[in-house]
């Protein structure tokens, strides 16, 4: 095979080509890279400020804020709904970790709003969230109803406390059956796990006070028996 040395303007003019060649390249990916950075921050606010509300609309239910809980949900899920059409092109961030965070969150309100309402627990597709933030989201919304359980308590109502405690039952009788490995399923068997831990609590609280209730009505039925006998 026949070499053909290039002279000196011939390299030059190669080099050149490579130089320019190299710049197109880098400047298009240099662009890429800060749009895509530009979405990431943006996502990290986005995200944050959805937890914050959130979070708020689960302390406003739990107080009987309804109004307050409501609005504090609704700001929520057309943050999140921006946020999960922005992000979706873009799985770096998608699956970063934080987004699926924020979605864990708002589906816990949510779905801690509807027991406390006494409405139908949402499904996945009707909050746009991911199945497996959607399953911790339920473990956890399960766990938050222990303080509604012992306020109900606290204030004699046993119907309602027993009622409570059969839900988070009966949630954790369909999480514990799911048996995938966390990295399809977020970590839910450890999420499980903190619900059976809160369970057995308030089970455990319940079925206390359950005792005392009946032993002061015992001690007060015999009291006025013994009044009439005197």
């Amino acid at each position: 095979m026949r070499h053909v040395k290039l002279n000196d303007h011939d390299q030059r003019r190669e080099g050149s080509t490579m130089t320019t060649r190299l710049l197109s390249v880098t400047a298009d990916i240099l662009d890429r890279m800060s749009r895509l950075s530009s979405v990431r921050d943006q996502a990290l606010i986005d995200c944050r400020q959805t937890v914050r509300w959130s979070a708020n609309s689960v302390r406003a239910v739990h107080r009987g804020h309804l109004g307050e809980a409501a609005s504090e949900l609704a700001q929520a899920k057309q943050l999140i709904t921006n946020l999960l059409e922005d992000t979706r092109v873009h799985p770096a961030i998608y699956w970063a970790g934080y987004l699926q965070d924020a979605m864990k969150e708002y589906a816990e309100a949510a779905i801690t709003n509807a027991i406390l309402r006494g409405e139908p627990i949402p499904e996945p597709i009707e909050l746009g969230v991911e199945d497996a933030a959607y399953l911790n989201a339920l473990a956890e919304a399960a766990s938050e109803l222990r303080r509604d359980v012992l306020d109900s308590l606290r204030v004699d109502d046993m119907t309602r406390a027993e009622d409570l405690l059969e839900t988070m039952d009966e949630i954790y009788g369909q999480l514990v059956a799911i048996d995938f490995p966390d990295a399809i399923t977020g970590g839910l068997r450890r999420t499980t796990d903190a619900l059976r831990a809160v369970l057995e609590r308030t089970r455990g609280d319940l079925t206390i006070t359950v005792g005392q209730r009946r032993l002061e009505n015992a001690i007060s039925s015999l009291e006025a028996r013994l009044e009439q006998e005197r």
